[in-house]
């Protein structure tokens, strides 16, 4: 039997919530006789502000509580940012489905200055990342960086107040919130490599619900797909999430699968680079490949740093 009604479980966040707004309209172009609401959650990731991220587990607190919703029934799928997801799913539980990218890059907002190279010595720049902080750190170590948490509104609203000269976050949530003019650079990938799954956002469900999945499946994309999951094989080797400073960024071009990777000491002054290129159906394995040549460059001792 077609199911006709579905329930997303989404964070409360002003940007989660215009996220999962997008699904509900691909979903409603699929079908447009389905009826669709939402179930708000606040998680932890969104209550615990007043720590690093890195300090009470990392970005699964963004995602535990929706899961919960999705084993107990109370939603049937539920939207992340897939750089919020954790490398390893909880038994029963799958992702299928994940939408076209939107930009996977790094952008710098400041009112003052218009790029992160003119930025004096001594400012101060925010961003919530290790992974932004340890690579811009090795390319601006005269500036101080600072941890900067809450949603986007909040973000611009304390670089507004002139807590910090700049600050450093996703194009991706810039465009999507509607402040897209308030980026004054976007930085190269090969300055600030992005996290795995950046800019991209996946549909999570319960692993033997056949109805819901043929209702999401026409929501993949498979290019953007082939490249998360490229991304997300690397991390898993490495043990890479939020708590580390891992880059991944896989791109398509005429039929090839490019995948770039990176580790990085606290302080930026080591950065192993590796990358590799393949079929696009061999995903998964290019991953695992990058990980490994970054793990013969010496990642285990960094990444025992952060242990």
């Amino acid at each position: 039997m077609t199911k006709r009604h579905i329930t997303i479980a989404t964070r409360e966040s002003p940007l989660a919530l215009k996220q999962t707004e997008s699904i509900k309209e691909l979903l409603l172009k699929q079908h447009p006789n389905l009826s669709v609401d939402f179930l708000g959650i606040t998680t932890q990731g969104d209550k615990r502000l007043d720590v690093e991220l890195t300090e009470i587990g990392g970005k699964g607190l963004f995602v535990k509580e929706l899961e919960e919703a999705l084993y107990d029934g109370r939603a049937d799928i539920a939207v992340h940012s897939m750089k919020d997801v954790p490398m390893d799913l909880p038994e029963g539980l799958i992702l299928p489905v994940i939408g076209e990218r939107e930009d996977a890059r790094d952008a710098f907002v400041s009112n003052k200055y218009a790029t992160l190279m003119q930025l004096p010595a001594g400012a101060v720049v925010g961003t919530s990342s290790l992974r932004r902080q340890t690579q811009l750190h090795a390319i601006r170590p005269d500036v101080e960086w600072r941890n900067l948490r809450g949603n986007i509104n909040t973000r611009l609203r304390k670089l507004d107040e002139g807590e910090f000269d700049a600050i450093i976050l996703a194009c991706a949530g810039l465009k999507r919130m509607g402040f897209g003019d308030r980026i004054r650079e976007v930085l190269p990938s090969w300055e600030s490599l992005p996290a795995a799954g950046q800019g991209a956002l996946g549909i999570e469900c319960r692993a033997k619900d056949d109805n819901v999945l043929a209702l999401i499946l026409p929501l993949n994309d498979v290019i953007t797909n082939q490249c998360v999951t490229a991304e997300r094989a690397l991390c898993r080797r490495l043990g890479g999430g939020c708590k580390v400073p891992v880059a991944a960024f896989a791109q398509i071009n005429h039929g090839v699968l490019t995948l770039r990777g990176l580790v990085s000491n606290k302080k930026g002054t080591k950065i192993l680079r590796s990358h590799r290129e393949g079929d696009p159906k061999d995903a998964d394995s290019i991953g695992l490949r990058v990980a490994d040549e970054l793990l013969q460059l010496g990642a285990e001792k960094i990444l025992k740093e952060f242990q």
